[in-house]
This record gives C-alpha cells, structure tokens and sequence, in this order.
C-alpha cells in the first residue's frame, strides 16, 4: 500500500512562466526486495542480493487545464554500487491533454523503441535478461575464462537528456511515440526513434518501433522491430521480429525474434513461458535462450521466480557457453 504524503507546491507557481499551477501534491514511493540467483559455469559467489529505491513525485495543475510532473529517484545501486551517487531516473512531464504528452528524461528514460524493443508476455524477466555471462575460452566451472559478450533484444538508443513526445488521441486506440536528442560531438546527427502501437480491437495490440542511433559511419545503426499480442480469457501470446542494420558493413546486421506465453491462475498468481534468438552478422551460431517464470503477488509482496537456459552466449560455440540457473526475488512495495 502506498504511503501518499501530499504538500502544497505554492513555490511552483512561482517557477513558472505566463500561468499558475493549484492542486499541487507530493508523492512519496518506494520498494525494496531481496534476490537469489544462481547458474552453472560461473562463479557467483554469494548469490544473495538486494535492491531498494525511493522515488519522489509531485505534479500540479496549470489554469489552462495542463499538468506538470516531476519525478526523481534515489537508488543506492544507481551506479555500480558507486557511493555517493544515488540519483537515478528523473524526468519532467508536461500533459497537454489531446495534443499529448511531452517529457524530459534526464536520465533512465526510455526511447520509443527501447520501450518496445522486447514486449513478449512473461510472468518474471525477458528469457535473455536474467542470468549473467558464462565462461569462454575452454576455462572449466569457475576457473575464471573469459566472458563471453551476452545481447539481448536488439534495444533502442536511450540517452541522457532527452526529449519524447506521446499521443494516444488522435485515433482511438491508436498511440504515437516519438524520441529525440539533438546531435553532439560524437552524435554527428540527431538520436531519433519513433513508434506506433494499436489496440482498438479487443484484446489485441500490435505495434511497429524505428530507431536511429545518429552515429557516423560504420557505427550508424538502424533498427525496427513489429509485435503482435493477444489476450482472451485467461491467456495472453505474443510474438516479435526485429533487425538492425549497420551501415557501410555487415558484421552487426543482426536479426532477433521472440515469442512469449502467460497464464494468468487467479487475480494473484500468473505462470509464463518466453524464449528468444539472436541471429548475429559475425557469428556462425544464434544464442538462444528460454524461460519458464511464476509470478504470485499478494498485498504489496510479490514473489517472483524463472528457471532460464541459454545456448550460445554471444554467438559461441563453445560448450562452455552454454548455460542454465534460476533467480528468485521477493520485492515489497510501499
């Protein structure tokens, strides 16, 4: 349950230009949670872990019927475990009713497509994201060989300080997304990335992502990705195909695709399947993963499990690089 404390933001009206802002409050949230993960041909050593996070929000409304938010995020593992450097996700959001939404992320935004670029319905993480690098090189269980370079979804270009724009008016049930960054000494053009999603028939979404990193020469990546979802009963599925392409070579022209299966038991208990390929430009073998999950969440504790296995990290053909193991994370949120 969520502790709501609200203040009056009189000191807002003041910041900004040309109108007012009333029925201000602040919000205060927060979550906490405990892990354990483990998995074959590494060394873990302790595989308890835990996260916490506070988040402040406070919002207020404009007389011409606009609402400003601003939201800031403090987590000890923003960082690495850095000391001292705890700030993590902050943004601003302006809401301008059926001209849509703009918002500022200083930092731990997501683009149009990084927000999409793996949507597959799961009860607990994506099949590539929850276990850590394996071990290359022909070094046996723990003996420390290389970590072989394990990739996910192909993602999107998410940056610090940027702008994105939303609007789910314009058609009924359709949404438009929109992301940019201006261009900078390494960025030699703008950061742009763009998607469109529709759910006006019941049950089903299906969506389309682009994405441009604005890099020069062979480091310039296109990518786009397509989804489609489907929810009846108590079932959801969905599948998802995405490709980058590298200009002026091929060696990171890659291809992934998705597919992904929910059951939900009851209001509190959910189970899913997820696997996942990708298909790289300069590797003989896809890396292929999977992963059965359960969900149960009662009150403000959820528990969450995934038992994954992972076949050619990174495009390897070593045995070695292929790998299983579970996590498990109790979270509470209040």
């Amino acid at each position: 349950m969520n502790a709501i404390k609200k203040i009056g933001l009189t000191a807002l009206a003041g910041s900004l230009v040309a109108t007012s802002v009333f029925a201000g409050e602040m919000t205060v949230t927060g979550s906490a949670g405990i892990g354990l993960a483990n998995q074959d041909k590494t060394t873990k050593g302790n595989g308890f872990s835990m996260y916490d996070e506070v988040t402040f929000s406070g919002s207020g409304e404009m007389d011409n019927g606009w609402t400003v938010a601003v939201s800031f995020q403090l987590d000890d593992n923003a960082n690495g475990d850095t000391s001292g450097d705890n700030m993590d996700n902050r943004s601003l959001t302006i809401g301008m009713g059926d001209m849509g939404t703009v918002t500022f992320s200083g930092h731990g935004g997501d683009s149009a497509f990084s927000a999409v670029d793996d949507v597959m319905p799961t009860a607990y993480g994506e099949a590539w994201d929850i276990l850590a690098t394996t071990t290359s090189g022909g070094a046996g269980t723990g003996q420390g060989g290389t970590a072989a370079a394990k990739l996910g979804s192909i993602g999107g270009t998410a940056t610090e300080n940027m702008l994105s724009y939303n609007n789910s008016s314009l058609v009924d049930g359709l949404s438009v997304t929109a992301s940019y960054v201006p261009s900078n000494g390494t960025v030699v053009e703008s950061v742009t990335s763009f998607a469109v999603a529709y759910s006006g028939v019941e049950g089903l979404t299906v969506g389309y992502a682009q994405d441009d990193n604005g890099l020069a020469g062979t480091s310039k990546l296109e990518n786009d990705t397509a989804y489609i979802k489907y929810a009846f009963g108590s079932f959801t599925v969905g599948m998802q195909e995405s490709q980058q392409e590298q200009s002026g070579a091929t060696t990171s022209d890659d291809e992934f695709s998705a597919m992904g299966i929910t059951y939900q038991v009851n209001d509190d208990l959910t189970v899913g399947y997820t696997s996942s390929e990708r298909d790289f430009g300069d590797k003989a073998q896809d890396q292929e993963a999977t992963n059965l999950s359960v969900s149960y969440t009662t009150g403000g504790v959820t528990i969450a499990a995934a038992m994954v296995e992972m076949n050619n990290v990174g495009g390897s053909t070593l045995a070695d690089d292929d790998t299983d193991g579970f996590a498990i994370d109790v979270s509470f949120a209040f």
